[in-house]
């Protein structure tokens, strides 16, 4: 159950609909939104594949911790859709354990994500093979979304609404 001074935080592969869910829980409790990637984008005012073309993987990596950090410690409880690999970070993950926020994993299979992604110009890790790479991604991460996660919701098959009143549950 969500405290009514608690922030959510959505985890999850990229595809999986984090913006998507955060955006309706956000207008259905009345809390801000906070999405790290578009904080991101906004602070340096270039997009996620712009930063890892031009500062590479672990600048944008930094950007996402600071970002993070500062949503956490945002006074208003929040509704915070976190960046696809934010769980890679140590600091991260200790961050979201710690934080009194209730995460909540948004779990896809790959095969899905592969679907979602398509023709998803703005994802640069996707570039040369997205469903193998989904799949590494898938497999390198679940443990580390299973360790932050106090929540588990399966979106396969699920719409929009049906997500929203997982998380909610």
């Amino acid at each position: 159950m969500i405290d009514r001074d608690q922030h959510v935080v959505l985890v999850g592969m990229m595809g999986v609909g984090k913006t998507t869910v955060a955006r309706v829980l956000s207008e259905r409790l009345s809390r801000p939104l906070l999405d790290s990637d578009t904080i991101i984008e906004a602070r340096t005012k270039r997009t996620v594949r712009e930063i890892f073309a031009t500062d590479g993987e672990p600048a944008f990596r930094t950007l996402e911790t600071d970002v993070l950090r500062e949503a956490l410690a945002s006074p208003s409880p929040s509704i915070i859709a976190a960046a696809g690999g934010v769980v890679l970070s140590a600091t991260n993950r200790d961050l979201l354990k710690t934080s009194g926020a209730r995460v909540v994993w948004l779990c896809a299979d790959p095969a899905t994500l592969v679907e979602r992604v398509r023709g998803g110009g703005h994802r640069p890790l996707l570039d040369k093979d997205p469903a193998g790479t989904l799949q590494r991604m898938f497999t390198e991460r679940e443990s580390l979304y299973r360790e932050v996660a106090d929540a588990i919701v399966l979106v396969d098959n699920r719409s929009v609404s049906e997500v929203v009143e997982a998380v909610l549950r």
